[in-house]
């Protein structure tokens, strides 16, 4: 049967569904939030094709931590940053409050049958073998591969900045970011080596790039409608819908899913003849493959399909995740040069100390007592969180509580919300980042100095992030298993940039755009058909001193 046929019966129905939720249901009508400008379209526009979290931070300033919004044909949902919601939403009552079933078939067609694409106790299972992999002490030991990879990159920019009249370069940060990562998951996460620093043609690295603005960048109406309306599509019918599509953008992320698939292939098949021969390693895959699938009971074991999905998962969010944190951490440092100078001032204080000491790189007890480096990273976190949504549906009719009462259009103070089976939330992780009641008043300002004065209160009377109490890495039954993996590889990456080199800004500076395509990619207005972009004027950091050996140095 034709998919579209298919698709405009599921509208049909979607209006009858909704008129009818709408006024048999417990309703959120009296919930403020924006007046809709469109019946069909609902808000859906205003959230989501504008920049990331752009609708969020305007909606929070007008109606607070409480948004009812419209979705297609009426349909009420919320957007959520209050605390205390946000924690019963994702920590007392996670399971209760899951993935909608379109958004994890789309996790599905992204990233097959892994970890964001499972619920209940399916996600436990999953959850209980990947934990292992992404441990305290599993994650410091990656530190020095981390580091590597950065040099190697960092290296390269050396080399072209030498050759330049100018004593400087501009970068496409992004580009050469994205290739450092993928050689740093690439070989912490199996213990291979992809070498896409050296080989700009890395056929992986290439399919990855730009993967997210070319799908879901720009949506078009249609695009948010048929997204909007595919909660009502059975999924069996929409996984369907997915593989068969012919569309450039879903036959772009199909692509891209089957070549990481078959790289995952290879690496199980590569693994598992090194594991036969005795040669195992401490990478991640190792871990959560080898030692979950020994366990005797074959429920708590990775079938085959879920091991290649999980492969994927690591593959993809580990290396653009902390690839876009990277670029956005140093356009802000470019910025705020202040910022950037102290910055590498106690970089290079640490630096003086490990090599006072007889060694060469940094550990793990040095980061730990860079306070500012420390502030910083924080600051990029949840200034510039790169996974700014999350979307969850109640699977029951449920009261949330809240932080602060609200007071509903018609005038009536509430401190608890009931919520009705089937309503649909967006969590948003950008505008409880930028909460002025934890964050001060300056939340919109890029001020790593708020973790040093007691500004931004890590430790607060209801507590959700599972990091210094930012929801960046989520909270709760579904918080990121690999936090810690990310926080040292931002820290190693970022010592060994901002070292060895000074970041400018360009005349595109002001053009950059937070980009909206699930996570929050740069792009250059005007300039968005080209993809990822963030270019900025790098030149070598200089300093002077008695005995000063560092490339640097003049």
């Amino acid at each position: 049967m034709d998919p579209v046929f298919i698709a405009a019966g599921f509208v049909v129905l979607a209006i009858v569904y909704g008129v009818y939720r709408r006024y048999s249901y417990i309703s959120l009508a009296d919930v403020p939030g924006p007046e809709s400008a469109s019946f069909i379209m609902g808000n859906l526009k205003e959230l989501y094709q504008g920049q990331a979290a752009e609708a969020d931070f305007k909606w929070q300033a007008q109606f607070g931590n409480i948004v009812r919004f419209r979705g297609s044909f009426g349909e009420d949902q919320l957007m959520i940053s209050d605390p205390a919601a946000l924690q019963y939403i994702l920590a007392r009552s996670g399971y209760r409050f899951p993935k909608p079933h379109d958004r994890r078939t789309l996790s599905q067609m992204m990233n097959g049958k892994g970890i964001f694409s499972v619920d209940g106790d399916n996600h436990k299972r999953h959850k209980k073998i990947m934990l292992p992999g992404f441990g305290g002490p599993e994650s410091k030991a990656f530190l020095l591969l981390f580091k590597n990879c950065a040099e190697s990159m960092c290296n390269k920019w050396m080399e072209i900045i030498s050759h330049s009249k100018e004593g400087s370069v501009v970068f496409n940060i992004p580009a050469w970011v994205s290739r450092a990562t993928l050689d740093a998951i690439g070989e912490a996460a199996f213990d291979v080596r992809f070498n896409s620093i050296d080989n700009d043609e890395n056929a992986l690295a290439r399919s990855y790039r730009g993967l997210m603005t070319d799908v879901f960048g720009s949506p078009s109406d249609g695009m948010l409608l048929f997204q909007d309306i595919s909660k009502y599509i059975p999924p069996r019918i929409l996984k369907y819908y997915i593989e068969m599509g012919k569309s450039p953008r879903i036959t772009r992320m199909r692509e891209t899913g089957n070549l990481a698939t078959s790289v995952a292939k290879q690496l199980v098949k590569d693994k598992a003849e090194m594991l036969l021969g005795g040669k195992g390693s401490r990478d991640i895959f190792s871990l959560l493959a080898v030692k979950a699938n020994m366990d005797t009971n074959a429920k708590a074991k990775l079938t085959e399909e879920e091991l290649f999905a999980q492969m994927r998962t690591i593959l993809a969010a580990g290396h653009e995740t902390t690839s876009n944190t990277i670029s956005w951490a140093l356009l802000e440092l470019a910025r705020w040069p202040d910022i950037q100078s102290r910055l590498r001032a106690e970089i290079w204080e640490t630096e003086a100390t490990v090599h006072a000491r007889g060694d060469v790189n940094f550990t793990i007890a040095d980061f730990d007592a860079m306070p500012y480096t420390a502030a910083v990273i924080k600051e990029v976190l949840r200034l510039c969180c790169v996974a700014y949504h999350v979307h969850r549906c109640a699977s029951q009719d449920d009261i949330l509580p809240l932080s602060q009462p609200i007071t509903t259009r018609s005038g009536e103070v509430i401190r608890e919300l009931p919520v009705p089976k089937g309503t649909r939330i967006v969590v948003s992780i950008a505008a409880y980042n930028r909460n002025k009641e934890l964050w001060g008043e300056d939340a919109h300002l890029f001020n790593p100095d708020r973790w040093l004065n007691g500004t931004a209160k890590e430790k607060k009377v209801t507590s959700i992030g599972v990091y210094s109490n930012l929801m960046t890495f989520l909270g709760g039954v579904r918080f990121c298993v690999g936090w810690r993996f990310a926080v040292i590889e931002l820290q190693a990456f970022l010592t060994e940039i901002v070292g060895k080199f000074e970041f400018a800004p360009t005349d595109k500076t002001e053009l950059i755009r937070r980009e909206a395509c699930l996570v929050m990619s740069p792009t250059i207005e005007g300039e968005v058909g080209n993809g990822v972009q963030l270019p900025l004027r790098v030149s070598l950091a200089r300093r002077t001193g008695k005995g000063c050996q560092t490339p640097g140095c003049r």
